[in-house]
């Protein structure tokens, strides 16, 4: 799941594809693992880690700041965050929630 056009967009991976030679501005697609600490408000930011949706994976540390994240934000949720990778921390900038119930397989039809 990568995705850029002519250079023009931010490349969208999982976290598993995020290493130090991607370092810059990205968008990291994964479901959120806890702890979930601090405020997006504070100086501290929001802390939470990412990790594949479908798969085990390395977590990739967030650091959010911004507006408070959406409404169904939670642990286990599935969500992608776009800021800056640098470091091994996402500085994330912003977070939209997918909707599960798009991501299933249809039941087969009789």
């Amino acid at each position: 799941m990568y995705t850029a056009f002519a250079g023009a967009s931010t490349p969208e991976l999982t976290p598993s594809q995020v290493t130090p030679a991607k370092a810059g501005k990205l968008s990291v697609a994964g479901k959120v693992v806890g702890p979930v600490t601090g405020d997006s408000h504070s100086k501290a930011g929001l802390r939470f880690g990412l990790k594949d949706i479908n798969a085990k994976s390395r977590i990739v540390q967030v650091v959010y700041r911004g507006d408070s994240p959406p409404p169904l934000f939670a642990v286990g949720r599935n969500v992608v965050v776009g800021g800056t990778y640098a470091s091994g921390r996402l500085q994330g900038s912003s977070i939209l929630t997918k909707c599960p119930s798009k991501y299933t397989a249809s039941p087969p039809k009789a």
